[in-house]
């Protein structure tokens, strides 16, 4: 097995909390550095890329510096997911020299979400000038702006017009050129350096009502999911570990991937059948209704 990307979640717990993103109700826990390089070192030669979270907020991990040097260290390709909050505390050079970071996603519906009265633009500009400085400093990094804001039903959703137009300033966009929030899912800006926008989504919960038992997903075919003590996750919207497919710290990673719930689920993907409760009430899936399962070895 090979994955697109591992998730492994170096701490729960999010100095932020969004009206879209669910509470999370196991232990708060944070993944020591040690223990973190005992995970990399077992899924770096199954995965092409490590995402540094599956819920929480990475940059609150309390030695998130250390996190990143283990990952330069053990040559991870490393995506990150931020709110972009604490992004002034650590210092730009902090991801600038951190060569293993290949795309840094920033949420930015997060701050409206949270300070819906509070002015923005401060905010804006760290997130900002950090891009800009990474045009010239590190030009081959990517960096998403992420806005929950196309339209469902091709109903108008305008809510985040002012950050639009703050960035599109700043990066000097022409008005005829500016972003119609309406069409559209990515929107390149300069370099690499892009907006990328979605529908809001929920995770799912075994009180949903059931999607049925038809569906195809990419959970354990293009990802799979880590949590802070080590749980080996199908994805990463199983937030409370409601499918645990073992423990990477007390059963190895090499062993989990033989486990046979692990298998039956993803041979149950390819063959476009829901074999777990918690994916049929998953909305989410429905999204690839229209995708032909890939034949993937097991």
């Amino acid at each position: 097995m090979r994955f697109l990307r591992t998730y492994i979640e170096i701490s729960n717990i999010c100095n932020l909390q969004c009206t879209f993103c669910p509470e999370v109700d196991r232990e708060k826990k944070i993944l020591t550095p040690e223990n973190f390089r005992k995970i990399l070192k077992q899924v770096l030669p199954y995965t092409e890329q490590v995402c540094l979270h599956l819920m929480g907020e990475p940059l609150s991990h309390p030695e998130f510096k250390k996190i990143l040097s283990i990952c330069d260290e053990e040559g991870a390709v490393v995506q990150l997911v931020t709110n972009g909050t604490l992004l002034a505390q650590y210092g730009f050079d902090t991801f600038f020299n951190a060569k293993c970071l290949r795309q840094i996603n920033f949420s930015l519906h997060s701050f409206k979400d949270n300070f819906p009265g509070k002015d923005i633009r401060p905010y804006l500009f760290d997130i900002l000038t950090f891009s800009k400085e990474a045009l010239t400093i590190r030009p081959e990094l990517y960096i998403n702006f992420r806005l929950w804001n196309l339209a469902v039903a091709n109903e108008q959703n305008s809510e985040n017009d002012e950050i639009i137009n703050h960035v599109c300033e700043f990066f000097q966009v022409p008005i005829n050129e500016r972003v119609d929030a309406r069409f559209g899912k990515s929107k390149n800006l300069t370099g690499r350096i892009y907006f990328h926008f979605d529908t809001r989504f929920r995770w799912p919960d075994y009180g949903d009502p059931d999607q049925g038992e038809k569906g195809f997903c990419h959970a354990l075919s293009q990802q799979i999911g880590i949590h802070a003590d080590g749980t080996v996750v199908p994805c990463c919207f199983d937030k409370e570990a409601g499918i645990p497919l073992g423990n990477v710290l007390a059963d190895g990673f090499e062993n989990v991937l033989k486990e046979p719930r692990l298998l039956k689920m993803r041979d149950g993907f390819q063959k476009k059948i829901l074999t777990e409760e918690l994916c049929r009430k998953c909305t989410y899936i429905r999204r690839f209704d229209k995708v032909a399962a890939p034949s993937v070895p097991l």
